[in-house]
């Protein structure tokens, strides 16, 4: 297949960008997302032009460092896929593919596609641990967990950070994003000793980082890559609740 690749183009972060579209041809149906890049970097290269810059680390739907807007769609077309597991057989032969970087103010673009992140990790440095000293690995039994608890930790935790539920809310909120590192926690045992502190400390550093309000509009779960469920939100805005009576 044949396709069009409509990119933005930024040299750094207080450049102008610009989009440029670059014809690829001969496109396996079968080449990840980031495999046609990777063959349209090499085209570039060869031409004496610059790569194209995109974030990527294990290309598994792990790691949550991949993301990309295509066709405006955080991650592209599919529901519950990441950037780096969507593949060319999900687009059509001549098919125009406009490819952005994640729009938020509170993820600067570095160079092209790839964005600084680093506000989350300030996030979870404020409070998205247990610090506490849990020694090591008790028996099954030693430690009881309702099987509910355990599922709504499980599921919670599944969120690998991405970004997508923010670069897809029309006020970037990181609710969606912080709800889930707040409620794996909350959930557990472990959790409790830190659960108050944690809440008040992450919202905080939310609000401190400039990311936006919930619209409670559900984009953010629909764009998730991991499906993270919005009932999570709830649940953060009851603890956050509780722990400013504290």
């Amino acid at each position: 297949m044949d396709i069009q690749v409509k990119v933005w183009r930024q040299t750094k972060t207080d450049s102008v960008g610009n989009f440029e579209t670059y014809p690829v041809r001969d496109v396996s149906e079968d080449m990840s997302f980031f495999e046609m890049l990777d063959y349209l970097n090499d085209t570039l290269v060869m031409g004496g032009k610059d790569p194209i810059a995109f974030d990527h680390d294990c290309r598994e739907g792990i790691c949550g460092t991949c993301g990309v807007f295509i066709n405006g769609r955080a991650h592209g077309p599919l529901r519950g896929v990441t950037t780096c597991q969507l593949h060319m057989r999900s687009f059509n032969d001549g098919e125009t593919l406009v490819v952005e970087p994640w729009r938020a103010k509170s993820f600067p673009v570095i160079r092209d596609l790839v964005v600084d992140r680093q506000s989350f990790d300030r996030i979870m440095e404020a409070g998205g641990y247990i610090s506490i000293n849990t020694g090591n690995a008790q028996d099954a039994n030693a430690l009881p967990i309702a099987k509910d608890d355990a599922d709504a930790a499980m599921d919670a935790a599944a969120c690998i950070g991405c970004a997508a539920c923010v670069a897809t809310c029309k006020n970037s909120s990181a609710m969606l994003f912080v709800s889930a590192k707040v409620s794996q926690f909350s959930h557990l045992p472990q959790g409790q000793p830190e659960r108050t502190k944690r809440v008040l400390d992450m919202v905080a550093q939310m609000d401190e980082e400039g990311f936006g309000s919930c619209t409670n509009t559900g984009a953010c779960e629909v764009e998730c890559p991991k499906e993270i469920s919005l009932v999570n939100i709830a649940r953060m805005n009851r603890e956050f609740f509780k722990a400013s009576l504290v």
